[in-house]
């Protein structure tokens, strides 16, 4: 129904027409938004005058529950946050705890957790992408997205088990040892994916429709993206050259060679770019590592007791037995210290930190996330004024906003 603005009396002259602005929602049951969350449009015609961005849909109390569940239960909560790249969530959560408990996980631990991240960067960008050509006409683009997802899967599977929601990592360390076939699988997929990527490129970096549906679309400057706390391909499409993985290195990320990648545009087209030069520099990055794979264990050992002992140091030895016990029973566990942590990760979406509050035992006085999905939710109304109706998709899709992560 129309909806008359407020317009105090004496600022319309009596034969100016009164302006009527349309009230529409856009969610939250709405294809386009790929989620759960809704978008309060206030339009002049087809032109979006205001938008109004409500969430709380997919609210779970993620947070809540951190202060009830140990350090390794509470790794199936960060799951199902950003479910498109749930085993980057497992690091960054594990990287917290374990900085708070002062611990350094082993060389092979860390080259296994960055393979995922960054094989997790690939699949979230993939879903980013193939959505905003989705969005936009491009139904050939998304199948051409989509596919490569198919062997990321079948690699989560191979190492931990679960194809979706992963829950690889454990304080200290990781569920299981990468094993040969999956390495290989990992291989393969390093081999095979360059040629996906052409093809993904050939269909639309150039395609004209594509182009004018993005080029100009929702930009966001330099400056309004450092003041607006923008961070990870957002931040980087605008000119913001800050990365996690070179800026604060953690994990291994300093003994690989990998760029940058930046534009200048600001634009939905510019994040799109991005992302697609991204996969190249995680593929890089993946390749590197899997051919450096450093030999070891991948938990800290059971003389610290804070990871969980394998399988069959549990059944063969008295050492794993004690130590499955007293990091399993109740009224044991480990000490966490009284003290308070921040530690971030450069996930596909930008910076996703957690705050770790310890209260000296292993469950966290206070667990509290950094999304970027809800930062980046937030620069939506103002990106989209100005534009007209059919560039909410384009705008929207470009932010890769996750509901999971969004509502918490």
């Amino acid at each position: 129904m129309p909806l008359v603005p407020d317009i105090p009396p004496g600022d319309l002259r009596h034969d100016e027409p009164l302006p009527f602005l349309w009230t529409m929602n856009f969610g939250p049951q709405h294809p386009a938004t790929h989620t759960t969350l809704r978008i309060v449009l206030k339009l002049d015609g087809e032109r979006v005058v205001d938008a109004m961005p409500e969430i709380g849909y997919l609210h779970s109390g993620f947070e809540k529950l951190g202060e009830h569940l140990d350090f390794n239960q509470y790794v199936t909560i960060t799951d199902r946050m950003n479910y498109c790249s749930a085993i980057a969530n497992n690091v960054a959560w594990h990287q917290a705890v374990e900085r708070l408990l002062g611990i350094e996980v082993p060389p092979r631990c860390q080259y296994l957790r960055v393979i995922v991240c960054e094989l997790a960067r690939i699949a979230d960008h993939l879903v980013c992408n193939g959505a905003v050509g989705l969005d936009t006409g491009a139904f050939t683009f998304f199948v051409y997205a989509f596919n490569p997802r198919e062997p990321l899967y079948d690699i989560f599977e191979a190492l931990c088990g679960a194809r979706f929601t992963n829950s690889y990592t454990r304080v200290g360390g990781l569920m299981h040892d990468a094993s040969p076939k999956a390495i290989e699988m990992i291989r393969q997929f390093v081999k095979d994916f360059p040629k996906t990527l052409t093809d993904m490129r050939r269909l639309l970096d150039r395609n004209r429709i594509f182009v004018d549906r993005t080029k100009g679309v929702g930009v966001l400057s330099h400056d309004e993206a450092i003041h607006r706390s923008a961070s990870g391909p957002i931040a980087r499409a605008s000119g913001v050259t800050r990365d996690l993985r070179k800026d604060e290195p953690y994990l291994c990320y300093g003994d690989f060679d990998f760029n940058v990648c930046c534009s200048r545009g600001g634009d939905s087209y510019a994040r799109y770019l991005v992302r697609m030069a991204e996969m190249e520099e995680s593929l890089k990055i993946v390749e590197q590592a899997i051919e450096n794979l450093p030999s070891g264990p991948v938990n800290v050992g059971i003389d610290r007791r804070t990871a969980l002992p394998e399988r069959e140091q549990v059944y063969s030895t008295i050492e794993g037995l004690i130590s499955h016990f007293e990091l399993s029973m109740s009224n044991r566990g480990f000490d966490a210290p009284e003290e308070e942590v921040y530690s971030a990760i450069e996930s596909p979406s930008g910076e996703l930190g957690f705050y770790v509050a310890g209260q000296g035992n292993d469950v966290a006085y206070r667990a509290r996330c950094r999304p970027p999905s809800l930062i980046h939710f937030a620069l939506f109304p103002h990106l989209i004024r100005g534009h007209r109706l059919s560039d909410v998709v384009a705008v929207l899709g470009s932010l890769n906003v996750i509901a999971g992560e969004l509502d918490r």
